[in-house]
């Protein structure tokens, strides 16, 4: 009968008929939130330890270590609780006490550094690399530079997509945290030859859509939503195979975010709000007639101190958000 790792993957894809009413075309919504760990990281958690096992860098009983925003994590928990390896996770503060308490229900080490740019030996990346280095059997599961990250989405993600589809898929819309996700996913459609538009949804204040827009990173600055945008560029984001960018407001996302669960019943998190405003607003800008594929990266259960919380709204100015 297997184990819960073999229900990863093979999300439904869902139209979103309230919030795309009057498109003129479908609007559908890639449900990675229901994956058993919550997030469409299940996938890539699962495939970097297949990887690690198959090339024997894991021994039986290893620790994995691995710097997250906390979806990674929570897939790397269900894949470390399966396998029996010890899983440390290294979240920077500004991730939501949400993430932090399922990390440590799923059995994780969780260490919790400074909001620190890349290269401070602060920084949450810095900070795993180092701890894998002196921690004996640990193994850096590494997914911003993990080629089996956007190798999963290429191999699993975009085909299911496009059978789903029918490969008449006009566009593909979703954040970009390690980039695996839309790498993968545009390696296959260019490899299909598919006239498919990969669109990147970028939070206001990440660098990422000036570099597919006007190719040079744009103005760095800080935003709410978590788990996309970058200042850098991770080794696993191919801007090649990415054709247009939107960037979207943090009021945006989280308002849309509102949308999905009261008007689709789609429990998502923020992440999800962006790439859906995202969607609409390139909807008639795409060629062709096809559906536009929304990807829900999360689910909302782990916001629920953050974007769900009406008092942190309104400390935030987003009090006020409209839901219809």
């Amino acid at each position: 009968m297997g184990s819960i790792l073999d229900h990863i993957g093979g999300t439904p894809l869902v139209p979103l008929d309230r919030i795309g009413h009057g498109l003129g075309r479908p609007l559908l919504a890639k449900c990675e939130h229901l994956n058993p760990g919550g997030s469409i990281k299940d996938r890539i958690a699962l495939a970097i330890v297949d990887d690690a096992e198959r090339r024997g860098l894991l021994a039986p009983g290893g620790t994995l270590v691995e710097a997250t925003a906390g979806n990674t994590g929570l897939g790397l928990a269900l894949v470390a609780a399966v396998r029996g390896y010890r899983l440390i996770c290294v979240l920077p503060e500004k991730m939501s006490e949400d993430k932090r308490r399922a990390l440590r229900a799923a059995g994780a080490e969780v260490v919790v550094t400074e909001n620190a740019p890349p290269g401070d030996p602060r920084n949450f990346q810095e900070v795993a690399r180092r701890l894998a280095r002196e921690r004996p059997g640990a193994f850096l599961t590494d997914q911003f530079n993990n080629p089996a990250n956007p190798a999963i989405h290429e191999t699993a993600t975009g085909p299911e997509l496009w059978d789903q589809t029918g490969g008449a898929l006009a566009a593909v819309v979703a954040g970009a945290g390690t980039g695996g996700t839309l790498t993968g996913i545009g390696r296959f459609l260019r490899a299909r030859g598919a006239p498919t538009t990969v669109v990147l949804a970028d939070p206001a204040g990440s660098r990422l859509a000036g570099l597919v827009e006007r190719g040079a990173l744009g103005p760095d600055g800080s935003y709410l939503v978590e788990g996309i945008g970058m200042s850098v560029i991770a080794a696993n984001f191919d801007p090649s195979v990415v054709h247009r960018a939107v960037t979207v407001s943090d009021a945006d996302s989280f308002a849309m975010a509102h949308r999905l669960v009261r008007e689709e019943g789609l429990l998502v998190g923020g992440s999800s709000g962006t790439a859906v405003a995202a969607a609409l607003r390139i909807a008639h800008e795409v060629p062709g007639d096809g559906p536009i594929v929304a990807i829900l990266a999360d689910s909302w259960d782990r916001y629920r101190s953050k974007l769900f919380d009406g008092a942190w709204l309104a400390r935030h100015g987003l009090e006020a958000m409209p839901i219809t």
